[in-house]
């Protein structure tokens, strides 16, 4: 579930996204032991996440339940604060509200499923080149820990991973030559 990070976008083949290599390596079951389904969305904000795939993971069928849910999401809610000067403090009290009544209908509608969800990696171009925003991504995944917390689901940290505010340098695809 999520946004572009967790639709594959960019990756190409898309197949090549994140969650299909989860799925591909065996990391939740064998191949033949797993259904995968990817509903994540190009663009989708917490509130598209809230408002269309929760409502999917809930209306399942007998023969398919979520057994375990990844969720990458709120990079979108970030980008109104850099595309249309949106408020942070405003967007990032949407966003954790937004994440609790996602999280709290997946606990209540799927309460054996597993679910993992990412924080927020940083880019570091973006980041000089916009003052505060590393304050921004702090806060948020601050707030994806504590959201997080609350409801018992472990946090993928791809913010230490990509190596937090510096950087490692050539894990995202805009940073390799000639992507896009």
């Amino acid at each position: 579930m999520g946004d572009s990070i967790a639709a594959g976008y960019g990756a190409v083949p898309t197949t090549q996204g994140y969650t299909y290599l989860l799925y591909q390596g065996g990391v939740f079951d064998t191949g033949p032991n797993t259904i995968f389904c990817n509903v994540a969305v190009p663009g989708a904000t917490s509130a598209d996440v809230l408002a269309y795939q929760v409502p999917q993971a809930l209306r399942h069928p007998d023969d398919f339940k979520p057994d375990v849910i990844t969720l990458t999401v709120g990079g979108n809610d970030l980008l109104s604060i850099l595309k249309t000067g949106a408020d942070p403090y405003a967007v990032l009290q949407t966003f954790a509200g937004n994440l609790t009544q996602i999280l709290t209908q997946l606990k209540t509608g799927l309460p054996e499923a597993r679910i993992y969800i990412s924080n927020q990696y940083a880019i570091p171009e973006i980041a000089a080149a916009a003052p505060g925003l590393d304050q921004v991504i702090a806060a948020f995944n601050q707030i994806v820990a504590g959201v997080a917390g609350a409801f018992g689901v472990p946090v993928a940290d791809v913010f230490t991973a990509f190596g937090g505010f510096e950087g490692k340098g050539g894990l995202l695809l805009i940073e390799r030559h000639g992507a896009d």
